[in-house]
């Protein structure tokens, strides 16, 4: 406005003025095809942020197995491709860590946190904190028992599903009719009680296949192999077949087996949740029957969804892994291409 009253003052005309106005813009104009465009970090070009601008943290559980530090290094690695700030907590199986944890995240004023927790209740508050620091909470590969208001989304596996599936494929081994054992998870944690549920969904149908013990392995081999070797020394061979609720139990439970001096996968049928490169090469192996798969590799799609909620867009409020099942007969085949 000063600059078109002084060009006014000195005599010229409204014409003049504007070209003059237009050139001097003009010089400082940048055409659309020079705009800044998307890097490999994820910088959008629309002045939202980037993968770049996010500071993450992370409440991991720990490194119960094979699948947790698959997942940890899935989280990590994405972190570091992308180009995001990841504040890492590990947890070693405690809720209080992972509760004080997020807590400092909260002091620390990250943008996101995401959060596996170690079981479904006793974090309301917590969560409530972070809602009130205006800190988005992704759940991650397990659910939390609390409102839907305080986290935006979960990201991670169907755990009846899984259950309901290594049901279906224990019943073709047992022919319909059988005793079982099985190693449960973590007690109160997402994966167990769903994994417990979805299998005996399926057996309400088949009335001659019992589970005679069920006990929890804690996700571990070392308790995965002390829990079936109670069972050995209590039920010994009325055992027809072995539910693990992930691979490591069914690892430490195959060593148990095969001390007591029967052949895991013939003598004793196992059917296990993860589908972990330890799994391939038992069934490689002959000493299991079937591993239902459960996805850790969440590190790109956890990153999505943070830049995502940070930056305003809808993200759905539950989001499932694609998942299968595999069986021995090409597991040497698959093996190679597996990455966790």
């Amino acid at each position: 406005m000063r600059i078109m009253k002084w060009l006014s003052s000195i005599g010229l005309d409204k014409i003049v003025i504007f070209t003059i106005i237009f050139n001097l813009t003009a010089c400082g104009t940048t055409t659309a095809s020079e705009l800044p465009k998307a890097t490999a970090q994820g910088t959008p070009a629309d002045g939202k942020k980037g993968y770049h601008d996010l500071v993450v943290g992370f409440a991991q559980i720990g490194a119960e197995s094979e699948w947790r530090t698959a997942n940890t290094i899935s989280i990590k690695e994405e972190a570091e491709k992308l180009g995001v700030e990841l504040r890492f907590s590990d947890a070693q199986q405690k809720q209080e860590n992972q509760i004080k944890a997020i807590r400092s995240f909260i002091a620390q004023q990250v943008d996101v946190i995401g959060v596996s927790p170690v079981v479904e209740t006793g974090w309301k508050s917590v969560f409530q904190e972070a809602k009130e620091a205006d800190i988005p909470v992704i759940l991650v590969d397990r659910r939390a028992f609390v409102p839907e208001e305080l986290y935006t989304t979960y990201v991670g596996s169907d755990f009846l599903e899984e259950g309901r599936n290594a049901a279906r494929v224990m019943v073709g081994l047992l022919g319909g009719r059988g005793k079982i054992v099985e190693l449960v998870g973590t007690v109160g944690s997402a994966p167990a009680t769903d994994r417990y549920t979805g299998f005996r969904e399926i057996l309400e149908d088949y009335p001659k296949i019992k589970v005679i013990a069920s006990a929890s392995g804690d996700f571990t081999q070392a308790k995965g192999k002390e829990v079936m070797e109670d069972f050995l020394r209590i039920y010994g061979d009325d055992i027809d077949a072995l539910y693990a609720h992930n691979d490591d139990m069914a690892l430490g439970a195959i060593r148990a087996i095969e001390e007591y001096g029967l052949k895991p996968g013939e003598d004793i049928k196992i059917v296990s949740v993860d589908a972990a490169h330890g799994a391939f090469e038992a069934m490689i192996a002959g000493k299991l029957n079937a591993t239902v798969e459960c996805n850790p590799l969440l590190g790109p799609q956890f990153f999505d969804l943070a830049l995502k909620v940070v930056n305003g867009e809808p993200v759905p409020k539950r989001i499932k892994s694609e998942e299968t099942i595999f069986f021995p007969h090409n597991a040497a085949e698959i093996l190679p291409t597996r990455k966790y």
